[in-house]
């Protein structure tokens, strides 16, 4: 007998108790002397069942469900009380399952179960017996009917009708807030014992929220918790039969809860003090500039009011609250005076519109700023087309990409060019530049929305004619978002699977951030880099995944740490995505899965650098130092170093001399006789402000005859230098101070004019025009003079 038929016996004993019962008899009233015994059935509850044709007194079969052994289970034994037990009899079964499920020995009338029995399937079968002669074929016994009922053993986990569950519940909330509620089903016999009563648990999402044991009803645990700090929260619910005693079998589902917002964050300004300017032609309604106060609530609980409570500018501008950006534009309510006023200060209040009387204690929920605004002046400035421009561009455009016009004109009648310019006060990282011409606005810089959504530019239009006449206008330039960026981790995660951990167990749920801000809202898919035998990633399509283990059992002391590349990739086009490594410790655990212990080697491996590592960083560092050092070598092999380092080097400078020379009886300065005597030059000398390549023989040139002009020796040797090979090719200048024999232009001299023997006319200067008009009258005047 196998330790499963003992136990099976023993429970049957201790639950029906009726079991040492012989046999169980089948009465017929109308015929007393005949009967059939029916054997093995325990009486579950006494109750019988008539017959209304023959008033059989019936008891009901039982058996065990999911029976296991390597035999045929026994379910009872049918005798007839004309069974003389000469084999004269045969015991027919027919009804449900009969001679497939069911089958009974036709001498001794023993029945068995050819095969195990699910109860989840069917409760009970419905059988009929009946005892025939052997040879003459005809019943002795008329047709009886029996139930064989099948008893129910737990063998179902109670399952959630969904995965994956969604709720919400609002920030802020108080304690016990009911947030959902999940219900588990099994499908054991919940009248039979406690297989089928279930209880739940929460395995993951304490301290936060509980769930109560009896009715699966999720509540918060934790008072303010702040959508503004933490919005997502993520709890796995157990739900186990047997009354959650030892033994039973469970199963779980998870639940992503989302705290809603509340208004429960006041609107703040990010500066104390504001300056706009606007010009005093702008005309009624014109926006001068805009405010905006940040509220971290979202929806209707941060929208919020502008106005204007103080100041001395409140009848000269108004404020208009923008729904679509929660701003608040200033616009011009009555005409400016630069000449009776250049400055106004206006006092601009933020309020929210829909306050929670819930959180008055957290407010007061409206913040105020300073707004200066100065009033520039203008006599006929150009005019642009529109009071302000809002231009949107993708930030993945090329620089240089013109992204609107500007237009403005002179309303004078000159009708002067207008030249557009950029405040770059508005743009001090110089990321847009305008057309001077056409005003025409282009990036001349790489533009991304993620540091920067917009950009509030100031252009200026000045008159050619006068560059003082100018007019601003205001350029709003909003950044449409591209899909440029990869999405990573949400969080670093520290990550450890248990030595003793099943395929299939959940180590790790990751999540993912995106710097992109797309319409249809943030989609993550997850997946490994490559098939990994010791993990796998599945995702839960709610921009989360869980890192699954899919061997049985991990060794530390074997590989201590695991490095799981995890490929992160999003859904907007074109598609991003990047590869995050979860770095995985082996680590020893309890029963429960709790860490007791993991390996040094493990902990310190993610902040040190192996023995191979460190070599291999050595070797690139002396490669780039000789590569360094032989181009440095090269270089200076090429370059020609000057000698003359000094600041009087003559290439480089300039020298004046003030002093007036002594003229041709000056010896002392230069000697024209030496161009007159070619002999007495010296013989050529090197360069002394550049090193030579080549230290070439000067070459010997011919002497001139005495009597040769010095034009004439100038130009032979400068022929005789620009055919001379050995030269070498210096950038000089080289300046000879000779005039020549006589100039087609004369003397304009007057020194000699008193040596004339004749007048000289000088009207033809006034005809040289008005630069010539004194010099005119000087020499003009002359004749005048003379007759006086």
């Amino acid at each position: 007998m196998t330790i499963y038929q003992f136990l099976r016996l023993f429970l049957l004993w201790v639950w029906l108790p009726h079991l040492c019962s012989p046999e169980i008899m089948f009465r017929r009233t109308p015929e007393p002397q005949r009967r059939i015994l029916g054997t093995r059935g325990p009486r579950n509850d006494g109750k019988i069942l008539h017959r209304q044709k023959r008033g059989w007194m019936w008891n009901q079969f039982f058996l065990l469900e999911e029976y296991t052994g390597s035999d045929y289970q026994y379910v009872g034994k049918l005798h007839s009380d004309q069974d003389k037990g000469d084999g004269s009899l045969k015991y027919i079964l027919s009804g449900d399952g009969a001679g497939t499920l069911f089958i009974i020995d036709e001498k001794t009338g023993d029945i068995h179960a050819t095969r195990r029995i699910d109860r989840e399937e069917k409760a009970f079968y419905t059988l009929r017996a009946q005892a025939i002669n052997r040879r003459t074929l005809r019943p002795v016994e008329p047709e009886s009917e029996f139930v064989i009922k099948i008893h129910d053993i737990n063998d179902n986990e109670p399952t959630f009708p969904e995965e994956i569950y969604t709720a919400s519940v609002p920030e802020m909330s108080v304690v016990g807030t009911s947030v959902v509620q999940v219900t588990a089903t099994d499908a054991d016999d919940p009248s039979y014992g406690n297989s089928a009563r279930v209880i739940y648990s929460i395995l993951q999402g304490q301290p936060y929220f509980s769930v109560e044991p009896e009715t699966g009803i999720i509540r918060t645990a934790l008072p303010n918790m702040n959508r503004e700090n933490r919005e997502q929260y993520q709890v796995v619910i157990q739900a186990k039969d047997m009354g959650g005693q030892m033994g039973g079998l469970s199963g779980t589902t998870t639940v992503n809860i989302t705290l809603t917002d509340v208004n429960d964050n006041p609107p703040r300004f990010p500066q104390n003090t504001m300056h706009l300017r606007v010009l005093e032609s702008s005309p009624v309604g014109t926006a001068v500039g805009s405010v905006k106060a940040m509220d971290a609530d979202t929806g209707k609980n941060a929208e919020v009011e502008y106005r204007i409570i103080d100041g001395d500018g409140t009848d000269m501008f108004d404020i208009i609250t923008e729904k679509d950006t929660q701003e608040g534009i200033i616009t011009i309510k009555k005409p400016l005076d630069y000449e009776s006023r250049r400055l106004y200060t206006l006092k601009v209040e933020a309020e929210n519109t829909h306050v929670d009387p819930r959180f008055y204690y957290l407010g007061p929920f409206k913040d105020t700023t300073i707004v200066k605004i100065s009033i520039e002046d203008a006599d006929e400035p150009p005019a642009f087309s529109r009071s302000s421009y809002l231009f949107e561009v993708h930030e993945d455009i090329e620089v240089g990409t013109i992204i609107g016009t500007v237009m403005a004109r002179d309303p004078d009648s000159a009708s002067s060019p207008i030249r557009f310019s950029l405040d770059r006060h508005t743009d001090l990282d110089r990321i847009f530049n305008i057309h001077s011409g056409n005003g025409s606005l282009y990036t001349s810089k790489p533009l991304d929305r993620e540091l920067s959504q917009w950009h509030n530019l100031t252009v200026i239009a000045a008159e050619i004619n006068n560059p003082k006449e100018t007019t601003r206008v205001a350029v709003f330039v909003r950044i449409l978002d591209v899909n440029d960026n990869a999405p990573q981790f949400a969080v670093f995660y520290d990550t450890f699977v248990c030595e003793n951990a099943r395929p299939g167990q959940l180590i790790q749920t990751i999540s993912a951030v995106d710097k992109d801000d797309p319409l249809g809202g943030q989609k993550f898919f997850f997946s490994l880099a490559a098939v990994n035998p010791n993990f796998t990633v599945q995702d839960n399509e709610d921009n989360t995944a869980r890192i699954l283990t899919r061997k049985n059992g991990f060794n530390r002391h074997e590989i201590s740490t695991y490095l799981l590349p995890v490929v992160i990739s999003d859904n907007d086009y074109p598609i991003q995505s990047s590869t995050g490594t979860l770095t995985i410790r082996v680590c020893a655990c309890d029963s429960q899965g709790n860490m007791q212990s993991c390996s040094a080697e493990a902990l310190l491996l993610p902040a040190g650098l192996s023995t191979g590592a460190l070599v291999a960083i050595l070797l690139c560092i002396i490669i780039l130092l000789v590569i360094v050092v032989l181009f440095a070598a090269l270089k200076r092999q090429r370059k020609k170093e000057p000698l003359i380092l000094s600041k009087e080097d003559i290439r480089d400078n300039i020298v004046s001399y003030n002093d007036e020379g002594g003229g041709e009886e000056d010896t002392q300065a230069f000697d024209i006789g030496t161009l007159r005597n070619p002999a007495a030059i010296e013989e050529k000398k090197l360069r002394r402000d550049i090193i030579p390549e080549t230290l070439f023989i000067p070459r010997r040139t011919p002497t001139a005859p005495d009597n040769t002009d010095v034009r004439d020796f100038i130009n032979e040797r400068l022929k005789e230098h620009d055919l001379d090979p050995t030269a070498p090719p210096y950038d000089s200048l080289a300046t000879y101070a000779y005039e020549g024999n006589d100039s087609i232009a004369e003397s304009l001299s007057s020194l000699e004019s008193g040596t004339t023997e004749g007048d000289q006319n000088y009207d033809y200067l006034r005809e040289w025009g008005p630069r010539f008009n004194k010099l005119a009258e000087m020499y003009g005047g002359g004749e005048s003079d003379k007759d006086s």
